[in-house]
């Protein structure tokens, strides 16, 4: 497999975005075997902009790490400083799953509900608010209004 070739300026970029991340891939003494590389993919496959961290002190051992892992995940070489090497590849697009006959359940809401009489503490409640209900700002479970129609829509039906 190829690696991809980015521009400068997206190379840029995704060291930028990579600056915060933790390393998600440790490289032991072992080197670069089957289980470190699959840990990248999964990783490369989840989160797209990956840091992997080597415990090795041979720099061109590492860069050539760094190049072996780009080319066999075929991910875009970002960066390699020091012991940490950043990997990017486009993370793959999720299939979303819809079923037609599945409604919004219930969804349970802590309100804080306060005493009628002055010294007295707020209470906590949990309410179950259904999928044809809403909460007001008061706390009060209501029934949801259907969708008005304008007066245009409805003298076209």
């Amino acid at each position: 497999m190829a690696q991809i070739q980015l521009t400068p300026a997206q190379r840029k970029d995704y060291r930028a975005a990579a600056h915060h991340l933790d390393p998600v891939v440790m490289i032991g003494g072992d080197g670069l075997t089957a289980a470190v590389r699959n840990e990248a993919d999964l990783a490369l496959n989840a989160h797209g902009l990956i840091k992997v961290r080597v415990f090795s002190d041979d720099r061109a051992a590492r860069e050539t790490m760094f190049q072996a892992l780009a080319d066999e995940l075929s991910a875009a070489p970002i960066q390699h400083i020091g012991k940490l090497l950043v990997l990017w590849r486009p993370t793959p697009a999720k299939e979303k799953v819809l079923d037609e006959d599945r409604m919004p359940g219930p969804r349970d809401f802590k309100v804080l509900k306060y005493s009628k009489r002055g010294g007295q503490r707020p209470e906590v409640k949990t309410l179950r608010v259904l999928g044809n209900q809403r909460l007001t700002a008061g706390g009060q479970v209501k029934r949801s209004k259907p969708k008005q129609i304008s007066v245009k829509k409805r003298s076209q039906t």
